[in-house]
């Protein structure tokens, strides 16, 4: 089958009856500033709609030495809080004219790498990264040949520009209100302590009891990644260890977590239970589930706008006002709707 080819600017030139380099500048946006007609943009336009004749985004790279491509790194798609970010930032890109290209790095740092030097490869103008990694050395690097920003989760002790949520303190707000009414006694569910957001939760956790008038127990706390198998396994093991028995009350770190959690529940025929249950990272389906979940909504759409407005500073060459961005959560409460 032969390969079919695009049109040039030089057949366009031909099928308009002008010559290629008055084409060329009615294509590229330069019609005013060289005084063309107005009927010659407009049938050179019109040629080049007929034909779906799209600029070369690549000889656009070389003059204007940007490819108007950004990479995002995130950890799984699947994940519903990083999927509503990406969505949003993607549609902040299209509208400028910038190709967003996604990557997931499955929390695993060797892959974190392998798709970042891809990208990089790809010669994106700046990288935004929700990282896995355990110090910022190789971002650093990075950051110095083109912009990158951290999202969702702080590296270490990073300066790099950042956009995240404050987890610690809407978490302390909603275990503190469990704690009025169950004490000390509310297992917590959480992901890998390497990660920012681990750490962050689990320090809420802590400060929610302490504001209760409690202190935390390491015999209430369990950690294993984000995935939701973790959750079910962790929501198994606790059981088995409690005669059979449903805890108290549990909070989740994650949705992906409570996902787990809900799914073990449902298997076993145990949704009505009288458990307080709670979550970081909040779905519209918990409206629809019998248990009354109160969450915590991240701001997916003002994490999204920061970053974008963050990164499009940074690729400009323009220093921004604040680089370090940290967002408000508010909790989503459904016991209190049905009190």
């Amino acid at each position: 089958m032969e390969k079919k080819k695009r049109i040039t600017i030089a057949r366009i030139a031909e099928l308009a009856g002008v010559s290629k380099a008055t084409a060329s500048l009615v294509l590229n946006g330069r019609s005013a500033e060289y005084r063309i007609a107005d009927e010659t943009c407009r049938r050179i336009q019109e040629v080049a709609n007929a034909y779906h004749y799209q600029p070369s985004i690549h000889a656009r790279a070389l003059r204007e030495t940007r490819s108007y491509t950004w990479g995002l790194v995130i950890p799984d798609l699947t994940n519903f809080g990083f999927a509503q970010i990406s969505r949003h930032l993607e549609a902040h890109c299209r509208e400028a004219g910038i190709q967003l290209l996604i990557a997931c790095s499955e929390d695993d740092p060797t892959i974190e790498q392998q798709v970042v030097d891809s990208l990089i490869s790809r010669q994106v103008d700046g990288l935004i990264v929700a990282s896995s990694t355990h110090n910022d050395e190789i971002y650093c690097r990075i950051h110095d040949q083109l912009p990158v920003v951290q999202l969702d989760r702080h590296i270490g002790e990073s300066h790099l520009p950042m956009v995240i949520s404050d987890a610690c303190k809407v978490t302390a707000e909603l275990v503190q209100a469990m704690a009025a009414e169950h004490g000390n006694r509310i297992y917590y569910f959480g992901g890998l302590l390497d990660l920012s957001p681990s750490r962050h939760r689990l320090a809420g956790y802590e400060l929610g009891l302490h504001r209760a008038g409690f202190e935390a127990e390491t015999r209430y706390v369990r950690h294993r990644d984000y995935q939701p198998r973790s959750g079910y396994q962790l929501m198994s093991e606790l059981v088995d260890e409690l005669g059979g028995e449903l805890p108290e009350a549990l909070f989740t770190a994650s949705f992906t977590l409570l996902e787990g959690v809900l799914r073990y529940l449902n298997e076993h025929g145990r949704m009505d239970t009288p458990m307080r249950l709670c979550t970081f990272d909040d779905h519209y389906l918990l409206d629809c589930v019998p248990l009354r979940i109160d969450s915590i909504a991240q701001d997916c759409e003002a994490l999204a706008n920061h970053a974008f407005s963050l990164m499009e500073q940074l690729v400009r060459g323009r220093t921004p006002d604040n680089i370090a961005l940290v967002l408000p959560p508010a909790i989503h409460w459904r016991t209190r709707k049905h009190a």
